[in-house]
């Protein structure tokens, strides 16, 4: 047999060994799976009934609160997706997934604003299945079309490519927030400045820009719900901020969440320094602003030149070139 067969012949075996094993993996974990979710939905419904009986107790009425709604079955591509991320997680501490998942990975993961564990493993068996996937594809379509070291060249390219994808798609959804919390940060300042000067308190002027600004804001709302969740946990002011203010490297972002931090510390008035702190964001804005008419003025002079000069050389020459034409045409006559 021609080599160019057996490497493929390597990579398709190869590629079926990969999903036998993620597929034993599945099969592990839907185990443990199902008994966690039947002691979590014993403890939810324990839970809710003693919420109930607090509540009638409370209320003195008699009248018993409902005990809520009836949680919604998840189905199959759910429990699927679970048992994915699941057998994602417990290959995240391995050097294997380490070397999947790496440092910069889940910094684009917090800029993303996914922060949990789950989602890691998700990235890291999309990242495993994309690869696979398209190692697959072009293994059983390719052939008929390339052969030999193209065809071999063909199954890298799409192995590295598959393995890249989420990454890429990663990547530009971080990009694509990052210029958001640029957007959002002047209304933050503002409402925060709006907020402190009616007299609420740091917690409370938080808890209101993440239940009734999250139009306004749907980024930074997010990300201060996040901060309030962790703060709520036992976590210090400065502990909550600390992956805000360093996930975006925003150093605007980052003075902000170092003023909240020392107002909570140590009090204070903080109007007229948040104002000028916005006043200075959107001169900022404003010069940045400048900037891209400035570049747009460049860049629409290279269109004008190729767009509009023909015409205008057609329409102001044309009739000259013309008659020229007709007095050398009726010389030679």
């Amino acid at each position: 047999m021609e080599p160019a067969v057996l490497a493929a012949i390597a990579l398709a075996l190869l590629a079926l060994g990969l999903l036998l094993l993620a597929g034993l993996m599945l099969v592990r974990f839907s185990a443990e799976r199902r008994s966690e979710r039947t002691l979590v939905h014993a403890l939810d419904q324990r839970n809710v009934q003693a919420v109930a009986a607090a509540a009638t107790a409370v209320a003195g009425t008699g009248e018993a609160v409902p005990a809520g709604q009836k949680a919604v079955r998840t189905s199959g591509f759910t429990r699927a997706l679970e048992r994915f991320a699941q057998a994602g997680i417990h290959w995240l501490d391995t050097p294997f997934g380490r070397q999947i998942v790496a440092e910069e990975d889940r910094r684009l993961l917090e800029q993303c604003g996914f922060v949990d564990t789950r989602t890691r493993g998700l990235f890291l068996m999309s990242r495993i299945a994309c690869a696979v996937v398209l190692l697959a594809l072009v293994a059983l379509f390719a052939h008929a079309y390339v052969d030999g070291p193209r065809y071999v060249l063909s199954l890298v390219v799409a192995l590295i490519a598959g393995f890249m994808l989420p990454k890429i798609f990663l990547r530009r959804r971080a990009s694509a927030r990052r210029r958001t919390v640029v957007d959002e940060l002047p209304m933050l300042v503002d409402l925060l400045r709006l907020l402190q000067g009616v007299g609420l308190s740091l917690d409370q002027s938080l808890q209101v820009m993440v239940n009734d600004f999250r139009g306004v804001l749907p980024v930074l709302s997010g990300e201060l719900e996040i901060a309030q969740r962790q703060f709520a946990t036992g976590r210090t002011r400065e502990q909550s901020f600390n992956r805000l203010s360093s996930s975006f490297g925003n150093e605007d972002l980052h003075a902000v969440v170092r003023l909240l931090i020392q107002v909570d510390r140590h009090g204070g008035a903080v109007q007229e320094p948040l104002k000028q702190f916005g006043d200075r964001l959107r001169e900022a804005r404003r010069a940045m602003l400048r900037e891209q008419i400035g570049r747009l003025t460049v860049k629409m002079t290279g269109v004008m030149i190729m767009t509009l000069l023909p015409a205008l050389l057609i329409v102001t020459a044309g009739p000259g070139v013309l008659a020229v034409m007709h007095s050398l045409t009726s010389l030679h006559r």
